[in-house]
């Protein structure tokens, strides 16, 4: 699993946003402040994430094939986080709209329920490594998925 995952590397260096702006500004404005809001859902996520496999995942996990993948994934959450902080950057032209997104835990209550679920599950004292398995394979393959999901969707549009 890691050697798949060191296979897939990539820095946000390597992404070009400078044709992106004119797409961005041809979208509806309501169009815009949803997919704004998703990525603010990304930005702050991906450091949940990490928060996990830093606090949790990698103490508790002594296989050493599996540690080596977290610590791949610690890098590849600073990526995504860093790139959907530059996408903000890129796209979003008041610097209050972007202080408001990059705080999203704070000022928008469907990103902070989520982020509280998850911040739960990281202080639990009670539930065991499969149970915070599970739970953050929900917040990847449901929180995660069903934003990119919903992007996808507006793109065919």
């Amino acid at each position: 699993m890691y050697k798949k995952a060191k296979a897939s590397f990539w820095t946000v260096e390597e992404v070009d946003l400078s044709k992106d702006l004119p797409h961005w500004e041809s979208l509806k404005r309501e169009e815009r402040k949803f997919i704004s809001h998703v990525l603010a859902f990304f930005a702050a996520s991906d450091g949940i994430v990490n928060e996990n496999l830093l606090q949790r995942f990698t103490r508790e996990v002594q296989v050493l094939e599996a540690r080596c993948f977290y610590g791949f994934q610690f890098t590849m959450e600073n990526i995504h986080s860093e790139m959907y902080s530059l996408l903000i950057d890129t796209y979003i032209r008041y610097p209050e709209e972007r202080t408001f997104l990059f705080n999203a835990i704070e000022t928008l209550p469907c990103i902070k329920q989520k982020a509280d679920w998850a911040l739960n599950w990281i202080n639990s004292e009670t539930s065991t490594y499969g149970e915070r398995v599970v739970a953050f394979a929900a917040v990847e393959g449901i929180f995660f998925s069903g934003s990119f999901a919903s992007i996808f969707w507006l793109k065919k549009l």
